[in-house]
């Protein structure tokens, strides 16, 4: 078999050493996937895919001490047992979740080699395949062998589907202790892979402490010895290692208990440098800038996912003001325990290379209580301001302890719309909840175009009754029309509205003066219910006497209703 899409593209390094493709068994004596997991023989080449390989190397690790078959299981054909077959015909087929679901990526098995016939990609120990059939499918999507890289949470979870957690370390709300307690906690109870990333640090400050800059690192073990916590990390390079304390050159520490204890000797740790190695919390903490956290689904009993888009034609190019037009939904968790979590994970549709090596689309999701539209972004407050971010990524954490019915409303936002996308919502919960879209409840939508010009540029005080008037007659079927009024205009403005009764249809009823509390900056609304038939008059207005320029009033409801300007 050989794969109709060709050969990757390859990186530099590679093309400037290649000899050519070639299947494994015209390079290997009898080829084999697998012939023992171990994560710690991965081995990075010429390839910039380190975050991948330490996702790779952390995952297969899991798999060893758990014996849960998360990577041996994505790879196809298999045998009876489960366990992968080598294919002399040469055609395999691994699934990873991509864009929101598992999906199979098929290839062939020509690999890079030189003249030597030395593979020119990641690999595992002689005369295996996993590694470097895994490596390939993965860059397949990415774009090839020259991609422009990633991070361990977005690898971790095409080869898992596990929730990704990004906790920064450098932020200034990292927790060093909570979030200690946190990590031993899950990865000693399997509910967690870690990874490990390194920003930009000095190069002789690097040279000279055994790190690499801008470098992900797998989490092999981490544990907790009267207090000295360590953390058992692993280079994909599989060599430069840590060279400060509880380093195998650090003789001081190393007392015979904690040898004894880890079943590690520094002594023959120092005749081989295989990018292995133990170093202290403290020393993570000072050096690393974020740990890559993935978290085993199975932990929740509740999951439920929506596949959903926006497109760039609906609403305004950046939510400032507005979010009535981003998608929105309800969220209702019934929590009958003393506490109940529930993950909220959005992932957004990579669709091509471009996209990903430029990553310029900035997501989030807001939460909201209530379980009803927003339209306003801060009115109500939310009660999780998702921070925009630029990766297929973003979660949200909650712990609700209030007892019953807990509605919320979850708000899809972005930084600045330049396309139009798709993605997937899924929530994860420990207690039962009902996810679903808020609809547009207003069927009748009527817009008006105004402008305050010359006298009409009321403003706020004295010369307010000078500013435009409208007339609003809802139809005599019903005592209880529910409204949208909103009023859009130059952001340069603070604007509000007044709505006030004029008539109504049948004697013995009540409407009171409304308008929005505060004047807003380009955009407000206000939301009307049980509003009796009748003439209703509506002004809009800017803060400032004088301000001129152009706005658009607009009504929504759920029956008919006249619209018309009278001033």
């Amino acid at each position: 078999f050989s794969d109709p899409d060709g050969f990757l593209s390859l990186t530099a390094k590679q093309t400037e050493r290649l000899k050519g493709w070639m299947r494994p068994s015209e390079f290997m004596i009898d080829p084999a996937i697998i012939r023992r997991i171990d994560g710690r023989t991965i081995k990075q080449t010429v390839v910039p895919d380190c975050s991948f390989l330490a996702s790779l190397s952390a995952a297969t690790e899991y798999e060893r001490r758990f014996r849960r078959k998360l990577i041996t299981s994505i790879i196809y054909p298999q045998n009876s047992s489960g366990e992968p077959e080598y294919n002399p015909s040469g055609k395999y087929v691994i699934t990873m979740h991509i864009n929101g679901i598992w999906r199979k990526i098929i290839i062939d098995d020509y690999l890079p080699v030189d003249d030597k016939k030395r593979l020119l990609c990641s690999h595992s120990q002689s005369n295996e395949l996993w590694v470097s059939l895994l490596e390939k499918a993965y860059l397949k999507v990415m774009g090839g062998y020259d991609f422009p890289g990633s991070n361990s949470n977005n690898d971790l979870h095409a080869l898992t589907g596990w929730i990704p957690e990004r906790i920064s370390i450098k932020g200034g709300s990292f927790d060093a202790e909570k979030s200690s307690d946190k990590l031993w906690a899950g990865f000693h109870k399997g509910y967690c892979i870690i990874t490990l990333g390194i920003g930009d640090l000095p190069q002789n400050e690097a040279k000279s402490v055994g790190l690499v800059e801008k470098h992900a690192y797998a989490l092999l073990d981490i544990r907790n010895l009267d207090g000295t916590r360590l953390l058992k990390l692993k280079n994909p390079w599989t060599d430069v290692r840590w060279k400060g304390r509880f380093s195998e050159d650090d003789k001081e520490n190393w007392t015979e208990e904690r040898k004894k204890l880890l079943g590690y000797d520094p002594d023959n740790a120092e005749e081989k440098d295989n990018g292995v190695f133990w170093i202290e919390y403290e020393s993570v903490i000072l050096f690393f800038d974020v740990f890559y956290v993935n978290w085993n689904p199975a932990m929740f009993s509740f999951i439920d996912v929506l596949h959903d888009s926006w497109d760039m034609a609906v609403g305004p190019e950046r939510d400032l003001y507005s979010v009535a037009a981003n998608p929105q939904y309800r969220l209702e968790v019934n929590n009958s325990g003393k506490n109940a979590t529930v993950c909220i994970l959005i992932t957004r549709h990579i669709t091509d290379i471009a996209d990903f090596a430029e990553n310029k689309e900035y997501i989030t999701v807001l939460v909201y209580k209530g379980g009803k539209k927003v339209y306003l972004p801060f009115d109500p407050e939310p009660l999780y301001d998702g921070t925009r971010i630029n990766s297929p990524h973003y979660l949200c954490q909650m712990d609700i302890s209030d007892p019953g019915p807990n509605k919320f409303t979850l708000v899809v936002a972005q930084y600045e719309k330049t396309k139009s996308i798709y993605y997937t919502l899924r929530v994860y919960s420990s207690a039962p909840f009902h996810l679903s879209p808020i609809t547009d409840q207003y069927s009748v939508k009527k817009k008006e175009t105004g402008e305050w010009k010359g006298k009409t540029a009321g403003g706020h005080r004295e010369t307010f009754d000078n500013n435009p008037l409208y007339l609003l007659s809802l139809e005599e079927c019903s005592d209880d029309h529910s409204i949208l009024i909103d009023l859009r205009a130059p952001k340069e403005y603070s604007i509000a509205l007044r709505i006030c009764p004029v008539s109504f249809v049948r004697e013995g009823k009540e409407f009171y003066q409304k308008e929005t509390v505060l004047y807003r900056e380009g955009y407000t609304m206000i939301t009307l219910d049980g509003m009796p038939a009748g003439t209703y008059s509506i002004r809009p207005s800017s803060f400032n006497s004088g301000d001129e320029g152009p706005f658009i009033l607009g009504v929504q409801s759920q029956r008919g209703f006249t619209l018309k300007r009278v001033k």
